[in-house]
């Protein structure tokens, strides 16, 4: 039976935010099974919403339709066509203040998140930083649920099942007995970016007794990638060959991912894959490493000899000399974490 009461989630971009956001869903859904959400967003990151069958799309055709503010309009119409009662602002951008604007004088309950930019400010300062951890940020998408009156308890959240891979990937690297362990080697930043030279150490020390699965997007990506594919019978390039959602698939079969503050960290935790991240100018503190993972996995660069860390919540701001901050990280580092992580996780 369809439901009528709907809740509309804006959250259009980055792929980690909007991975971020599938523990919260899970748990609305389960509790509030009578309501229904409609998720705006880009159709890349549809692939990550395809467990939900009580969850719609509307795309946002930031280049079409929903483009500037004759766009911001159309979209306002859209939603409003929808009849929802109520919006959760889980993107709190500049476009999304506009709307919160446009919806003011409308009857439909609007509520947005609280980004914390004061404390993210005072972490991220050259000196005198106030180095505490903040709120994750699945806890501050959380609260904007509490604020429009449907509260959720992350502490009652279930994991789905594995998914079950296709036919076509039946083949002779996907029935190995070995195990799989994901590499996300690349961020959008360089200064999130782990020395080339030190992860191939690292892939080439764990592909002798594991397969070793690379995730990274198509073009200069995905040629990096081939050439440790060629230089080693255990490793593996998804990059290129298979498509997001079937990167997914696998993804939630892995025994173990390694990632940099990225957003495939992010797209793996929620699959209860046990997650090593790697940090260069970035820090866990300020509430953007994988959710419910335990503080040991995330390795950090040296403080000691780069006090400005972290530079930048995102990443996007690397000081001069900074560049080479997570040679402090040495591949021997990485093995042991996953060494040890694997141990616990298999006990």
């Amino acid at each position: 039976m369809k439901t009528s009461k709907k809740l509309v989630f804006l959250r259009f971009s980055s792929l980690g935010d909007v991975a971020i956001t599938i523990p919260l869903i899970r748990c609305f859904l389960s509790k509030y099974p009578d309501i229904s959400i409609t998720f705006v967003t880009k159709n890349f990151y549809v692939p990550l919403l395809q467990e939900f069958k009580n969850l719609e799309i509307l795309e946002l055709e930031s280049k079409g339709r929903h483009k500037g503010l004759k766009g911001l309009l159309n979209l306002y119409s859209d939603i409003k066509e929808l009849n929802p009662i109520g919006i959760v602002d889980l993107h709190g951008s500049l476009r999304t203040n506009i709307l919160r604007l446009l919806f003011f004088f409308s009857s439909i309950r609007y509520k947005k998140i609280h980004k914390g930019r004061i404390e993210k400010k005072l972490l991220t300062r050259k000196s005198n930083k106030v180095l505490v951890p903040l709120i994750h940020v699945t806890h501050r998408y959380g609260e904007v649920l509490r604020k429009i009156g449907f509260p959720v308890d992350l502490s009652d959240h279930e994991y789905p099942l594995k998914f079950i891979l296709p036919k076509k990937f039946n083949n002779s690297f996907f029935n190995s007995k070995l195990k799989w362990i994901g590499i996300a080697p690349f961020a959008k930043h360089v200064g999130k970016i782990y020395p080339l030279d030190l992860t191939q150490k690292v892939i080439s020390f764990l592909q002798r007794e594991n397969q070793v699965f690379l995730l990274g997007s198509d073009g200069d990506e995905e040629k990096k990638l081939q050439v440790w594919e060629k230089a080693y019978s255990n490793v593996h390039s998804l990059a290129g060959k298979y498509s997001f959602s079937d990167q997914l698939k696998i993804i939630s079969n892995l025994d173990i991912m390694i990632s940099m503050d990225s957003a495939n960290g992010h797209i793996a935790t929620n699959y209860d894959i046990p997650v090593i991240t790697i940090w260069g100018v970035t820090h866990p503190y300020a509430g953007f490493s994988p959710w419910n993972q335990t503080n040991e996995r995330s390795i950090l660069s040296d403080r000691s000899l780069y006090p400005q860390i972290p530079t930048s919540v995102y990443g996007n701001i690397c000081p001069k000399g900074y560049e080479n901050c997570m040679r402090t990280i040495t591949p021997e580092k990485i093995i042991e974490t996953v060494r040890k992580t694997m141990s616990q996780t298999s006990s």
